[in-house]
């Protein structure tokens, strides 16, 4: 009678473990798509942020550009000023330390994937 409780018990067990990988599976299934769907909406939201901003900048360089040749009288001087401001920008954040980027998308990224 105890051999077979024993084994009544084990085929319980063995159906238990069965069940728990099942739905651990299933669980981490649905964690990693969650995680997955967070991190693509973020760089979505952060591409599309780009792309209008890089349209603000553009169509205000043009205008600036513009505004400048009128002031100088000349289109080729306002829209040359307009290339070497952002020359100078662009040597300055070469130039300064490039880890403020490294720092701000590992902090976006390690909420997204740590703060669930």
């Amino acid at each position: 009678m105890a051999f077979e409780e024993i084994k009544e018990n084990a085929e319980h067990i063995h159906e238990e473990i069965h069940s728990y990988i099942e739905n651990s599976v299933a669980y981490y299934k649905l964690k990693f798509f969650k995680l997955l769907m967070k991190s693509l909406m973020t760089i979505f939201k952060f591409t599309l942020l780009l792309a209008f901003l890089l349209m603000i900048l553009f169509f205000g360089s043009i205008g600036l550009a513009f505004a400048l040749s009128a002031y100088f009288e000349s289109y080729i001087i306002g829209f040359l000023l307009v290339a070497v401001g952002y020359f100078v920008i662009g040597l300055l954040f070469f130039l300064v330390n490039k880890k403020w980027l490294e720092v701000l998308l590992i902090k976006k990224f390690s909420t997204i994937f740590f703060n669930n």
